[in-house]
């Protein structure tokens, strides 16, 4: 895709004028008509202050340096390397520190990249080929073989799902062919749609929060995403305490 194209397409999805986006990025309306139209080309320096200033994750950021011609500037490192263990020793901490209740850290593309224990229960009776490190977690949760016979609200739960697809387009329209017609929500905290899950240690209720690196200045640990499991009663609590105790237990490993 070339540069004009690229920006009037980033700028229209945020819903930005060009105004609107002239002035964060500290340039003017007619330079940017110019940038859009292919009339004029813009400096290295000027892609990026677009780029920051549309919000761009950091991968798109360097697809837009790439299609003005120039270099990206953000490194994408593998997660073995060892500029990026702070980080993985963070990601231990977090999921070490999140038991008794499950927690886990996925990559750009929903890949598994480490869990702590108290996932296993999350996870059980679910097909081996879909678990583990590797293996995409959206998938997991909406496949015939993995979660999906015990999600007892699984219509709610799937379209959730779904709607944090949307930059991985094959990825959803393969999930959405399981996914049942939602009926008349039920069972809502606000916002939160919760997991309602059979397990061996009863149906439990759960809610989910997601963090991100959000100062990250490498892809790879931008697009890192840690989902924490948290019990919506206190039956959940009780019963994922009994299950795998407190914390202390060493997550599984961080895949290479």
């Amino acid at each position: 895709m070339d540069f004009p194209r690229a920006l009037r397409e980033r700028r229209n999805c945020r819903h930005l004028s060009q105004l609107d986006l002239a002035l964060r990025a500290g340039t003017t309306q007619r330079h940017l008509s110019f940038l859009e139209s292919g009339r004029s080309f813009p400096g290295r320096n000027l892609v990026v202050r677009l780029a920051e200033s549309l919000e761009l994750p950091l991968r798109e950021r360097n697809e837009l340096l790439l299609a003005a011609g120039y270099a990206p500037v953000y490194p994408e490192s593998s997660l073995d390397d060892p500029v990026l263990a702070p980080a993985r020793t963070a990601i231990d901490h977090i999921l070490r520190g999140h038991l008794p209740y499950p927690a886990l850290v996925a990559d750009g593309n929903g890949d598994l990249v480490a869990a702590n224990d108290a996932f296993g229960l999350i996870t059980e009776g679910a097909a081996p080929e879909l678990v583990g490190p590797g293996r995409n977690v959206y998938r997991l949760a909406l496949h015939p073989d993995g979660l999906a016979p015990r999600i007892r609200n699984l219509a709610e739960w799937a379209h959730h799902i779904l709607a944090r697809l949307g930059r991985l387009p094959e990825l959803r329209a393969e999930l959405a062919r399981h996914v049942p017609e939602p009926g008349p929500a039920d069972g809502r905290l606000g916002f939160a749609v919760p997991l309602h899950l059979a397990t061996s240690r009863g149906e439990l209720h759960l809610m989910t929060t997601v963090t991100t690196f959000a100062t990250a200045v490498d892809v790879t640990l931008a697009e890192l995403k840690l989902e924490a499991f948290l019990p919506v009663d206190p039956a959940t609590a009780e019963a994922l305490s009994a299950a795998v105790g407190g914390p202390g237990t060493p997550p599984r490993r961080i895949r290479s």
